[in-house]
């Protein structure tokens, strides 16, 4: 049926009414909180509602048009399209980062790892006229672009393997004002790599790039599997640890003499990780996640 024709069970255009069909028709699917989160994105993606707004409007009616929307996000939920795709953004350490299925949605543990680059970072950065960084598999630019805005000084860059995925992270960085230099560079290619960036010297390196084994997929949500890039998550079963060892031999060349090598990493192989990084002549640290999984590893030259 044609969206414009459409016979919508909404009972009203009343807000109230909105927000309890959403929980009718998708508490089952995801539960109340996340819903009740999610409705609340909904309005403010819409809208441009915030909680308190969306609460002192409870009884207010919307129109037909902006009614439309909220049936159509809803069917959308109920076949798990992620919340991000469905108002087309995300907010990501501050900044506002478009995604789409090209990228992966940011997730609360890169956030974590951009946390820890900037804690750790800082004293480098602070004795560092202009530092320079390297995002690693950028995808939506999101690491990359977060730095920037935090460390104005410093020159940023981020490079990926897919041209629309550079787009989107292009156009972040002018919505959020920063400036970022993307390039398209494959990663799994440690010639190529060691090439494109010949001769330059980076203070700071952080990559989270694919790391998921294919055994693993049977493990994982339908909403990530159905919407997430596969090239981004993806890594053969006899191999999981490809992109790591062309990085670490990477970094060997091209990271400054103090710098540091962050990485997000398999929960499964964050020892293997470290490890392989030592042959590149690096010691590693394992830090884990706010879920208590080893989800980091940070490395410095020996």
């Amino acid at each position: 049926m044609a969206k414009n024709t459409v016979d919508m069970r909404i009972p009203s255009n009343r807000v109230s009414d909105i927000r309890r069909y959403c929980h009718a028709e998708l508490d089952g699917l995801y539960g109340a909180p996340e819903v009740e989160s999610m409705s609340r994105m909904l309005f403010e993606a819409f809208l441009g509602w915030d909680t308190i707004t969306l609460l002192l409007n409870n009884g207010s009616t919307i129109n037909q048009s902006d009614l439309l929307r909220f049936h159509w996000a809803v069917e959308d939920l109920k076949r798990f399209r992620p919340i991000q795709h469905v108002i087309g953004y995300t907010e990501f350490c501050g900044c506002r980062i478009e995604v789409s299925p090209d990228v992966l949605i940011p997730r609360p543990e890169t956030a974590q790892l951009v946390e820890f680059a900037l804690s750790r970072f800082a004293s480098c950065c602070d004795a560092l006229s202009s530092p320079k960084v390297l995002d690693l598999c950028t995808g939506s630019g999101c690491i990359a672009i977060a730095l920037a805005k935090a460390m104005p000084k410093a020159d940023v860059c981020g490079c990926d393997i897919s041209d629309k995925a550079l787009d989107i992270a292009r156009r972040n960085a002018v919505q959020n004002h920063v400036s970022v230099h993307f390039d398209n560079v494959d990663v799994s290619d440690s010639k190529g790599l060691l090439s494109y960036y010949y001769g330059k010297r980076f203070d700071l390196i952080l990559s989270n790039p694919p790391y998921v084994m294919e055994k693993e997929r049977a493990e994982m949500h339908r909403n990530v599997l159905d919407y997430d890039p596969a090239l981004a998550l993806f890594v053969s079963d006899d191999n999981p640890l490809l992109f790591y060892r062309v990085i670490g031999l990477f970094a060997a060349n091209n990271l400054s003499p103090k710098g540091l090598l962050m990485l997000e990493v398999n929960e499964h192989l964050a020892a293997d990780t470290v490890a392989l990084m030592r042959d590149f002549g690096f010691g590693g640290e394992v830090i884990v996640d706010f879920r208590g999984k080893e989800r980091f590893v940070i490395c410095h030259r020996l």
